[in-house]
C-alpha cells in the first residue's frame, strides 16, 4: 500500500483570483494617480485657470497629502501582491521509506533542506514507498493534477513515467534521479558514485585477507554495473588478482533479501561486503560475521562500527535548492546533472579501522578525483571479452557512463540476462 501524500505545510491560497483582485485595484489606483497628476499639471503651471474658482494655495497644501496616500496604496498593493502569491509546490516520489537508513532517507534529508534554506517561499510534499511502473506513474499525475509547479522522482524505474507524465503537463517542471532522458521540462541529475566506489575498492584492495570482494546488487542497470566495475578497476590496479563476487536481489530495499545476499558471499569468502542496495542489512551481517563493509547512500557506520571501513554518502540539499530557487526565479532550464566528490554531492567519511597510511592514500586519490587529475574510467579499458571499449589516455564520456551495459576485464561474474 501507498503512503498517504505528506505534506510541509497547509495549502494557500488560489493565486489566480487573489491575484487579479489585488492587480485590478493596483490599476484603479494607477488611474487615479494619473487623473491627478494631470490635474495638478493644469493648476500649477504657468497658465492656471481662474474660472475654476478654488485659490491656487488651496491646491498647493492639498497635493502633498494627497500624493503621499496614492502612493502608499500604490505601496500597500505591491505589499499585497507578495503576500498573496502561493508558495512553490515541490513534490517529491519515493521508492522506499524514509526511515530506510540509506537511498530514500538522503532524498528525504535534502527535501528537509529545501523547507530549511526557502522556507514560506516552498510547500512540499512526499509519498514514500511507490512501486516502480504503473503505480510510479499514478502518483506523478496525480501529483501534476494537484497543482504542484515540480516534482522529483527518485528512482530510475521511474524514468518513462516521469518522461510521459512530463509531456502531458508541459507548463510543470520535472526531474528525474539516475536517468538518462530529457525534455524541455525535464531534468535529470544523479551522483557519480562509481567515484566512490573507486575509493571502497581502493579500501577493499588494502584490507582483503581472502581476495575477495561481494556486492550486493539490485537491479542490472548501468548504475548498478559501472559501480561495480569501478571497484574491480580499484582491485585490479591496488591488489591484482583480487575478484569481485555479485548477488542479484532483484530489489532497492528488501532487508530479509539483502541479508542473505550478504551471508551467500560471506560463505563464499568474501571478507569486504559492498551493496547497492538501500537497507543497512549487508552492513549489519558483515558486523556479525566478522567481516568489513562498505556502506552506500547515507554514512552507515554505526549499523557497523567494528565492520564499515567507509560509506558513499549522497547529499542532494544543495541540487535540490537550486534547482526550486531556479524554478522560483523563472530560470530554471533542463539538464542533466552529474554531482560527485567535486561538487561534494557525494563524500567519503573514512573510518579509524583503516591504517593511517592507508587513510592518506585514500584521501590523496579523493583529491585527485576532485581535481580533475585522475578519472576512474580512464582507458585502456577493456569488456570481460577483451573487447576495447575506452582507448588509451581517454574518460569515458557521461554518455558512455549512462548507458554501460558490460562488465570489465576480470569480473568474474555473469550479468542476468
Amino acid at each position: 500500500m501507498l503512503s498517504l501524500l505528506r505534506t510541509s505545510k497547509a495549502p494557500a491560497q488560489n493565486p489566480a483570483t487573489a491575484g487579479f483582485c489585488v492587480l485590478a485595484w493596483r490599476g484603479a489606483l494607477i488611474v487615479q494617480l494619473v487623473s491627478f497628476l494631470q490635474l495638478n499639471r493644469q493648476l500649477f503651471n504657468n497658465n492656471v485657470p481662474t474660472h475654476i474658482g478654488v485659490p491656487p494655495t488651496m491646491f498647493e497644501k492639498s497635493k502633498k497629502p494627497l500624493l503621499r496616500t496614492l502612493v502608499a496604496a500604490l505601496g500597500f498593493s505591491a505589499t499585497l501582491s507578495a503576500v498573496a502569491a502561493d508558495p512553490l509546490k515541490v513534490g517529491f516520489v519515493y521508492i522506499g521509506p524514509i526511515g530506510d537508513h540509506g537511498w530514500t532517507y538522503q532524498h528525504e534529508q535534502g527535501r528537509q533542506a529545501v523547507i530549511k534554506e526557502l522556507g514560506d517561499k516552498v510547500e512540499t510534499s512526499y509519498v514514500e514507498n511507490v512501486p516502480e511502473g504503473a503505480d510510479a506513474e499514478r502518483v506523478i499525475r496525480n501529483m501534476a493534477k494537484g497543482g504542484y509547479d515540480l516534482i522529483f522522482t527518485t528512482s530510475f524505474g521511474y524514468m518513462n513515467p516521469t518522461l510521459k507524465v512530463a509531456k502531458q503537463f508541459p507548463k510543470l517542471t520535472f526531474e528525474h534521479a539516475t536517468g538518462y532522458k530529457q525534455d524541455k521540462n525535464l531534468g535529470t541529475y544523479l551522483s557519480r558514485s562509481y567515484e566512490g566506489r573507486y575509493v571502497g575498492g581502493f579500501l577493499a584492495a588494502k584490507m582483503t585477507k581472502t581476495k575477495k570482494v561481494g556486492y550486493v546488487a539490485s537491479f542490472p542497470i548501468p548504475e548498478v554495473i559501472r559501480d561495480i566495475n569501478a571497484i574491480q578497476l580499484a582491485l585490479d590496479k591496488y591488489n591484482p588478482g583480487t575478484e569481485i563476487k555479485v548477488v542479484w536481489v532483484n530489489s532497492w530495499f528488501d532487508p530479509g533479501k539483502e541479508s542473505d545476499a550478504a551471508n551467500a558471499l560471506i560463505d563464499q569468502g568474501v571478507d569486504v561486503v559492498f551493496q547497492h542496495t538501500d537497507s543497512p542489512a549487508p552492513i549489519q551481517t558483515a558486523e556479525r560475521r566478522g567481516v568489513y563493509s562498505v556502506g552506500y547512500a547515507s554514512d552507515m557506520a554505526h549499523f557497523g562500527p567494528k565492520a564499515v571501513l567507509t560509506s558513499i554518502v549522497n547529499d542532494w540539499g544543495p541540487h535540490y535548492v537550486k534547482s526550486t530557487q531556479a524554478v522560483i526565479d523563472g530560470n530554471w532550464k533542463s539538464e542533466d546533472f552529474w554531482g560527485g566528490l567535486a561538487e561534494d554531492t557525494i563524500r567519503l567519511p573514512i573510518s579509524d579501522l583503516v591504517p593511517v597510511d592507508v587513510k592518506a592514500e585514500a584521501e590523496q586519490i579523493i583529491a585527485d578525483i576532485k581535481s580533475g587529475a585522475f578519472h576512474p574510467f580512464t582507458g585502456p579499458i577493456k569488456d570481460q571479452s577483451g573487447v576495447e571499449k575506452i582507448p588509451a589516455g581517454i574518460a569515458a564520456t557521461n554518455a558512455e557512463l549512462a548507458s554501460m551495459n558490460y562488465y570489465v576485464e576480470n569480473v568474474k561474474a555473469e550479468l542476468p540476462k
